[in-house]
């Protein structure tokens, strides 16, 4: 009797649940400062993310999600500082668990004109305003870990859970109901 070959995972099969994203950063100590940007779909803060991409490393593809999402120049450190995880709705409809790896992107100018301009809103933080304000409690942890600062359990808002896909198929549903209502009831 001849055994089956076993099936080895791919490095392709692999990026179907892992993206990369970059930290961007810029100033030191008291001036340090996080950028975040918002998710186009839910509007919530996050860091400039995206899938690794054929033919670059992974510190190059975080590096081209931070030009992508906020025009962004600069320098990407070539070690992950950590990973997290949060729920990918997929175009499918499926919702998928996806391991992000995070690079530390030291900020050195920007564009006026980048892909996402007018999709996403950016905001400078202090550490402690960008690790409240994300919504996956291990980003929080990554961000104040590379800050160096500490978040004081009463100073830690209980996470807020990111919104299922039926949640957010919910609320577009609920945003268009009430714009066509308003159309029909104008005279």
């Amino acid at each position: 009797m001849t055994e089956k070959p076993v099936k080895r995972a791919t490095a392709k099969a692999d990026d179907r649940r892992r993206q990369v994203a970059a930290l961007p950063w810029r100033g030191a100590g008291q001036s340090l400062q996080i950028l975040l940007v918002s998710s186009r779909e839910t509007k919530r803060w996050v860091i400039p993310k995206g899938w690794p991409m054929k033919g670059r490393s992974d510190p190059a593809a975080a590096a081209q999600e931070a030009y992508e999402e906020a025009g962004l120049d600069g320098v990407i450190a070539e070690q992950s500082i950590g990973d997290y995880e949060y729920l990918k709705r997929l175009k499918s409809g499926v919702a998928r668990l996806v391991r992000v790896d995070v690079y530390p992107f030291q900020v050195t100018g920007g564009h006026a004109v980048w892909p996402e301009k007018g999709q996403r809103v950016l905001q400078w933080m202090s550490p402690i305003e960008a690790a409240l304000g994300v919504q996956e409690p291990e980003l929080r942890e990554l961000i104040a870990r590379f800050a160096g600062v500490d978040l004081p359990d009463e100073e830690r808002p209980a996470p807020a859970r990111a919104p299922t896909p039926v949640r957010v198929a919910l609320q577009r549903l609920r945003r268009r109901v009430t714009a066509l209502w308003g159309r029909a009831r104008r005279p």
